[in-house]
C-alpha cells in the first residue's frame, strides 16, 4: 500500500492492485446476483424460497464478517483477496452443478462467506492507500467499480444463458472473473512494498496513513495508539482485534450511526433481490430480466463519480439522504404498480429510478466507514462497520421472502419503503453528531 503522508502517491499502482481485481470480482458478482433467484426458480423453488436462496449470499457475507478482520490482519490484504477468490470458485462450481435449490443454497452461501473477506481486504487497502483530501472521490470511484460490474455482469450472464440455454451457466462468468482477479493479485507488485503474490511484507515495510481520522467517541479519540509505537507481537495483537471486541469498543457509533448504515445496506440488498423476483412474477424470461437489470446498472454506474463530488463538496448527508429517500419512494411505487395492467412497463421504469437513487449514494458506506475508522488500526473497525451494514443487507432479503410467503411481494416492497424512511431519519440525526461539519 502507498503512504498518504505526501501529497503525491502512486495512483497507477493503486489502480492496478486495488481497482482492477475489484472490477473483475464485481463483474462476476454482477453476473450472478440477478440470476440466483431465477436459477432457484428454474430448479423448482417457489417465489418465497427463491428469495431465501438469494438472501444466502448476503447471510454468508454477514457471517464471514466475523473472522474477516482477523484473517486480513494476519495474512495481509492481497493474500486475503487471493484466498477469497479461490474459495468463491469452489462455491460457484457447486452452484453450476446444483440439482436442487438446497445444493444451490449451499454454493451461494459459500460465495457469500468469501465475498466478505475479499470486500474487507479491499476496503482496508484503499483506506490506507488514499489521502483524506480525495478519500470520498476515491471510495465512490471504488463504488463505481462495483456498479460497473453490476452493469456489465448481467449482460454477460444474459449472453451465456442465451448461448447455453441453462440459467446455471451464468455462474461460470464469476468463476472466470475470480480466477482473473487472483492472477492479477499474484502478478502485480504492491506499489509501496514491492512484494507480489503470496509474499507477506514485514510490518516495518508497511506504511500507514497519517491523515486525521474522525474519532467515534471521546474514548477512542484519546486512547488511539500510533502504529509506530507498537512493535512485533503487540502490533499484531492490536491489528487483529476480534470483531465483537471491536464492536464493544465502538458500540456507541455502531449502534447509532451503524443502524443507519444497516438500513442503507438493507435498501440496496432488497433492491437486488426484489427486482429479479418481480421480473419472475410479471413473467419476464431469464435473459430479458438480466438485460433490464443490466441497463438499470448502467444508470447506477453513470453516477458513481458524481456521488463522490457531492460528498466532497456538500458533505456526506447530501449523498446519503437523497439515496435513501429515492429508494424508499421506488419501493412504494413498485408496491402500488402491482395491481396495474402495465406491470412490465412499471417494473422497467422503477428499476431505472432505483438505480438513479442508488447511484447518488455510490460509495457512501465505504466513505462513512473510512471517515470513522481510527487511523492507526482501520481494519478491525472497518470489519465491525461492514458487519453492521451487512446485518441489514442479510436481513432485507429474508424480510422480503418472509413477507412474500405470508402476504404478497407487493406488501414486501411496501415494508421496505417504510424501512427506508426510518433509515433516512437515523442518518439525519446521527451523521452531524459523529462527523465534523466539514465532512457532514
Amino acid at each position: 500500500m502507498t503512504s498518504t503522508t505526501n501529497d503525491a502517491f502512486d495512483l497507477r499502482g493503486v489502480l492496478l492492485s486495488g481497482f482492477l481485481p475489484a472490477a473483475l470480482f464485481a463483474i462476476g458478482e454482477g453476473a450472478i446476483i440477478p440470476i440466483i433467484p431465477i436459477a432457484a426458480d428454474s430448479l423448482g423453488a417457489s417465489l418465497a424460497i427463491a428469495g431465501f436462496v438469494a438472501s444466502l449470499i448476503l447471510v454468508g457475507e454477514l457471517i464471514g464478517d466475523v473472522p474477516s478482520g482477523v484473517v486480513v490482519a494476519r495474512i495481509g490484504e492481497r493474500n486475503a483477496m487471493i484466498g477469497a477468490a479461490v474459495v468463491s470458485v469452489v462455491g460457484l462450481l457447486v452452484c453450476t452443478v446444483a440439482p436442487n435449490p438446497l445444493v444451490l443454497a449451499l454454493g451461494v452461501f459459500l460465495v457469500g462467506l468469501s465475498t466478505a473477506v475479499f470486500a474487507l481486504a479491499r476496503h482496508a487497502y484503499m483506506t490506507t492507500a488514499i489521502p483524506l483530501r480525495i478519500r470520498a472521490r476515491a471510495l465512490s470511484s471504488l463504488g463505481g467499480v462495483f456498479r460497473f460490474g453490476y452493469f456489465v455482469g448481467p449482460f454477460l450472464a444474459a449472453g451465456v444463458i442465451h448461448l447455453t440455454g441453462t440459467t446455471q451457466s451464468a455462474f461460470w462468468v464469476h468463476v472466470v472473473c475470480c480466477l482473473g482477479a487472483a492472477v492479477v493479485l499474484l502478478v502485480i507488485r504492491d506499489p509501496a512494498t514491492g512484494v507480489r503474490g503470496l509474499q507477506r511484507p514485514s510490518r516495518a515495510s508497511r506504511p500507514t496513513a497519517t491523515d486525521p481520522a474522525t474519532a467515534t467517541d471521546a474514548t477512542t479519540a484519546t486512547d488511539a495508539t500510533t502504529p509506530a509505537a507498537l512493535e512485533g507481537e503487540q502490533f499484531v495483537k492490536e491489528e487483529s482485534q476480534g470483531l465483537f471486541q471491536t464492536i464493544r469498543a465502538h458500540h456507541r457509533v455502531l449502534v447509532r450511526l451503524g443502524s443507519g448504515a444497516a438500513l442503507i445496506g438493507a435498501m440496496r440488498a432488497g433492491r437486488q433481490v426484489i427486482l429479479p423476483l418481480w421480473a419472475v412474477s410479471v413473467g419476464l424470461d431469464d435473459s430479458t430480466a438480466a438485460l433490464v437489470i443490466g441497463i438499470a446498472g448502467a444508470v447506477d454506474f453513470a453516477l458513481f463519480y458524481t456521488s463522490g463530488q457531492i460528498m466532497d463538496r456538500w458533505g456526506r448527508l447530501a449523498s446519503a439522504l437523497p439515496c435513501m429517500l429515492g429508494l424508499s419512494i421506488c419501493y412504494f411505487l413498485l408496491a402500488w404498480s402491482d395491481h396495474l395492467d402495465a406491470r412490465v412497463g412499471w417494473f422497467i421504469a422503477v428499476a431505472m429510478a432505483m438505480s438513479l437513487a442508488n447511484g447518488v449514494g455510490s460509495g457512501i458506506l465505504m466513505t462513512l466507514g473510512a471517515d470513522l475508522a481510527p487511523a492507526d488500526r482501520p481494519a478491525p473497525f472497518l470489519g465491525a462497520w461492514r458487519f453492521t451494514g451487512d446485518l441489514g443487507s442479510a436481513a432485507a432479503p429474508l424480510v422480503i421472502s418472509g413477507v412474500t410467503a405470508l402476504a404478497t411481494i407487493a406488501v414486501a416492497s411496501g415494508v421496505m419503503g417504510v424501512l427506508g424512511l426510518v433509515g433516512a431519519g437515523i442518518l439525519l440525526r446521527y451523521v452531524p453528531r459523529y462527523l465534523p461539519r466539514t465532512l457532514r
